[in-house]
């Protein structure tokens, strides 16, 4: 597997491929959202606002049916921006990736901090083989919902959306709900709640990240020259057309799952 390059900042480990990729992420969102609704049409409109019509009808309807749209109604711009970042970040580690290879550990460094993750692989070999020279390789370009950090981040971001809204919207039922059926429940409920947040997370995490590291293995096919090449490549389009479907799946789940848990929250148990 490819390093990440990691540096230290302030006392934290700081990712730079993550940082990279949720900027780009981010970007290709905003610029797409602009440009789909720049023009607006009734009578013409163009093929970008329709999609964007089609994927705010597609989001109306995930929210329906998890709550009344009475409720669901401000939850739109939410759990669109969700599916479409999601989607986005799932997609990018698709079509390429960035690598650098490290000849020189000493150079290894960004706006003059030492990259952590090249220096600590480069004395790991060294330790079992003084005379060794480690190949290291760190990925730049990935999609960030690869990464554990970014997926419990968004997970997060439900969980804080979802309680806080339970919480002070809904301050009655949401807390009553804790103690039901029983008030001897109270520590299974509290373990269900917390269980949902990692759940949510490492549900998307697992899944993207699997299926790069999958890419990554047909990838090193290629290392066997002309017969590698022969296999590889109809794996590797195979392979990309199904993470493809499972980018848009995983990105559909964590926001339907968003929606449930707020509509769980937001409800009283009566409503249910």
């Amino acid at each position: 597997m490819h390093e990440a390059p990691v540096i230290m900042l302030g006392g934290f480990h700081l990712d730079l491929s993550v940082l990279l990729m949720l900027i780009v992420t981010s970007a290709i969102v905003f610029i797409f959202a602009i440009i789909a609704t720049r023009n607006l049409s009734v009578d013409n409109p163009g093929k970008l606002q329709n999609f964007m019509e089609w994927a705010v009808e597609f989001v109306r309807n995930l929210i329906s049916s998890t709550m009344d749209m009475k409720k669901g109604k401000h939850f739109i711009s939410l759990a669109l921006t969700m599916i479409l970042f999601i989607f986005v970040g799932n997609m990018l580690g698709l079509p390429f990736q960035a690598v650098t290879d490290v000849k020189d550990v000493n150079a290894a460094t960004v706006f003059g901090k030492p990259i952590v993750t090249a220096v600590e692989a480069y004395e790991k070999a060294h330790a079992k083989d003084p005379e060794a020279h480690p190949h290291i390789e760190l990925a730049w370009f990935k999609s960030p919902t690869a990464d554990l950090s970014v997926t419990m981040g968004l997970a997060l971001v439900a969980f804080l959306v979802a309680h806080g809204l339970g919480l002070f919207k809904n301050t009655r039922g949401y807390l009553k709900h804790y103690v039901q059926p029983y008030a001897l429940f109270l520590p299974i409920n509290i373990i269900e709640t917390a269980s949902k947040l990692l759940t949510h997370g490492m549900r998307l995490f697992a899944n993207i990240f699997a299926g790069e590291v999958l890419i990554a293995t047909i990838l090193k096919l290629t290392s066997f020259k002309v017969l590698g090449a022969i296999f590889a490549i109809p794996l590797l389009a195979v392979w990309q057309g199904f993470s493809i479907f499972i980018g848009g799946i995983q990105a559909f789940v964590f926001v339907i799952l968003m929606m449930v848990y707020i509509s769980q929250t937001i409800e009283t148990h009566e409503e249910h």
